[in-house]
């Protein structure tokens, strides 16, 4: 009698797509595409960019995009709002920085009477701001917050001048410096990042998680699939932090208006440390409580169940 070794069982899917916006939280899902992480469970992995939260929550509804970097705030919300979407994880804690072109502003404090720009409304960043400005006692009737279309009109407005003070998402902050000392006109200064106003503010939730991976409900019950994904994640999460200048040269070919010095730059100031959304669930919870008391849509009005945290 012969004996065989067993075919390979095909993959279980046939195609995989990730999605991510431009920014830190994305560069581990880039890596895993070149590295064909999941090959043994998708026979094609692709990567779709999106722009905006609002655009994310289109293309999960229509089940175009699988597995997805995304605020924290997001997947709590769908979750709550009846759609059976997990949270994986946690990796990104800090990627908003102000930015300033004077040297006097040290920190969010120090912005009393001042014009902010704000390139972000409704969204993550500006609920996190204004929650940091009322705890500070530095709220919207102090410092004057100034919306613009999105962080290119920032950017804009702060290398003619016109924009003093800006608070920017990585690598936008980091772009934001790397075209001014192209320019070389005036010296702007990376002041603070709002994790470190949150943890002075917030001693007892200092932990601030703002980005991580989330599964779409077609693919959330698969746990499987899903540890394979944390894990991968992971190990990609950790190559960006330990090999910065490859994960920039990677990051640009995907995304070429990404300069590979702004995109390295805000990888190292970024803390990109992959976590579980179990493990973390206190964290999470904190945060979640923190927000719902303020701002109880963008969580969708209450606590997100215990089966919400994966994988």
């Amino acid at each position: 009698m012969l004996w065989q070794l067993p075919a390979h069982a095909a993959p279980a899917y046939k195609k995989l797509t990730l999605g991510g916006p431009a920014a830190v939280v994305s560069y581990p899902l880039l890596h895993m595409l070149e590295t064909n992480a999941l090959q043994d469970y998708t026979e094609v992995l692709s990567f779709r960019l999106w722009q905006s939260p609002d655009q994310l929550r289109a293309l999960l509804t229509r089940k175009e995009i699988d597995l997805t970097a995304a605020p924290v705030n997001l997947p709590a919300l769908m979750f709550n709002l009846g759609e059976k979407v997990k949270l994986l994880n946690i990796s990104v804690w800090g990627i908003l920085w102000l930015v300033s072109s004077d040297p006097d502003v040290k920190g969010f404090d120090d912005l009393k009477g001042k014009e902010l720009l704000v390139p972000f409304q409704r969204d993550l960043p500006s609920v996190l701001l204004d929650t940091l400005l009322a705890a500070r006692n530095t709220g919207q009737e102090t410092v004057k917050l100034r919306p613009v279309r999105d962080a290119q009109d920032a950017i804009t407005l702060m290398l003619s001048g016109k924009g003093q003070h800006a608070l920017l998402v990585e690598p936008m902050a980091a772009m934001l410096l790397w075209r001014n000392r192209q320019q070389g006109e005036r010296e702007l200064f990376r002041v603070q990042s709002l994790e470190e106003a949150w943890r002075e503010t917030f001693p007892n939730k200092a932990e601030l998680p703002q980005a991580g991976l989330m599964a779409n409900s077609n693919v959330a019950q698969d746990t499987e699939l899903l540890k394979a994904v944390d894990k991968a994640y992971a190990e990609s999460a950790r190559w960006c932090k330990s090999n910065t200048l490859a994960c920039a040269e990677m990051v640009n070919r995907h995304i070429p208006h990404l300069p590979v010095p702004a995109v390295e730059e805000a990888i190292r100031v970024t803390r990109l440390e992959s976590l579980s959304a179990n493990q973390i669930r206190p964290q999470l919870e904190n945060l979640y409580g923190l927000l719902g008391k303020r701002f109880p849509k963008a969580v969708g009005n209450k606590m997100p169940a215990v089966e919400f945290y994966g994988p």
